[in-house]
């Protein structure tokens, strides 16, 4: 029962809504009414400037850590188990039960469940990130490329058991389909760039 249960507490830590709970307590609104509708870290900053990204972005990379770390404890570090965690995690911060399933594109929160799994790659991801927004100015194409790539790097350099790799797959494709809209918007050349200043239309 250990297993199942380590899944139903990461679901329910990757619900857990900090980004939509600090701007209706800093500014009594919806964050999911303003930008992109996301209860992320990036639509957090547009209502509550840094200080409101950086404080959701490290309570979301949190709940995505300490996910994969109770499962691991919880089940002896059973790969299976982990996985499942792991996933388990960015889809509750995706589709949170608290809110009607409408949550955000679970980013943070797959930094902190990546970094449980293979630090060294999630290193190696998140240069990808910065040289892919330096070049580009485009957030959402860094957060897809270094999402993309973490599977295949911890694939290759760490060798994980399957299931690991399976659940890294898994959530790079959760992740990378949640950007749609952006991906979209990158193909027709209209994306936001970092710098640029944003309308209402800027949806990171």
């Amino acid at each position: 029962m250990t297993g199942p249960l380590s899944t139903l507490i990461a679901y329910l830590l990757g619900s857990s809504p900090f980004g939509y709970l600090i701007v209706r307590w800093q500014r009594g609104i919806d964050v999911r009414t303003t930008g992109s509708g996301s209860i992320g870290a990036t639509n957090v900053m547009r209502n509550l400037g840094i200080a409101g990204f950086a404080i959701t972005f490290l309570l979301d990379f949190g709940k995505g850590i300490a996910s994969v770390l109770i499962a691991s404890r919880l089940t002896s570090a059973n790969p299976v188990w982990v996985a499942a965690a792991a996933v388990g995690a960015i889809v509750g911060h995706c589709f949170p039960v608290w809110l009607k399933f409408r949550g955000g594109k679970g980013v943070a929160t797959a930094v902190g469940v990546f970094l449980a799994l293979a630090p060294r790659e999630v290193g190696i991801a998140l240069v990808l990130f910065a040289v892919v927004v330096a070049t580009t100015r485009y957030i959402s194409l860094g957060s897809i490329v270094a999402t993309g790539a973490f599977p295949v790097l911890i694939y290759f350099l760490d060798h994980p058991p399957a299931p690991i790799v399976a659940g890294a797959a898994f959530s790079a494709a959760i992740i990378i389909t949640r950007h749609s809209a952006n991906i979209g918007r990158l193909l027709r050349g209209v994306e936001n760039r970092v710098g640029k200043k944003k309308g209402e239309g800027s949806r990171q």
